[in-house]
């Protein structure tokens, strides 16, 4: 067994207020179950959930000593896409089953070559850029859009 602080239950944005230290995590780290974290203080913890969890930007991760652990979305590539008709655009980049985080006036998708190509054939503006994704979740509000794994019951395509 470890002796660092377990992670074992989060509380969801908007559901808890307080004070909590910070762990920066890019967007496939936000998926997670098991694993040893740092928070930006220094802080070395464990989470140890009971099942694979989307962790979304302002989730708090419940420490056994009861500190909160506030989950930020890390700087990771990203294109920005612009261009006409972005429901068109975005209807393909969703096709793709590709998370994508919608803006007002422009899309953003984790850096993909082949999305990319795709995108500028269809007559996008693609810029490559640093920043938080943090990509729309499911039809029920969290969660991982792709792999068709909605969690919930049967249903027919």
């Amino acid at each position: 067994m470890t002796d660092l602080p377990l992670a074992q239950s989060l509380h969801r944005k908007g559901d808890w207020t307080g004070a909590a230290d910070t762990v920066r995590l890019d967007y496939d780290a936000r998926f997670l179950r098991r694993k040893r974290l740092e928070t930006e203080e220094g802080r070395p913890f464990v989470v140890d959930l009971a099942q694979t969890t989307s962790l979304d930007e302002g989730d708090a991760l419940v420490l056994s000593d009861g500190t909160l652990v506030e989950v930020r979305a890390a700087s990771e590539e990203i294109l920005l896409i612009t261009g006409p008709s972005l429901p068109r655009l975005a209807w393909h980049i969703g096709n793709r089953h590709t998370p994508c985080q919608i803006k007002p006036n422009c899309l953003v998708i984790q850096r993909d070559p082949v999305i990319r190509h795709m995108l500028e054939h269809l007559g996008a503006e693609v810029t490559e850029a640093l920043g938080a994704f943090t990509p729309e979740g499911g039809a029920y509000g969290h969660g991982r859009t792709h792999s068709h794994e909605h969690g919930h019951t049967a249903h027919a395509h």
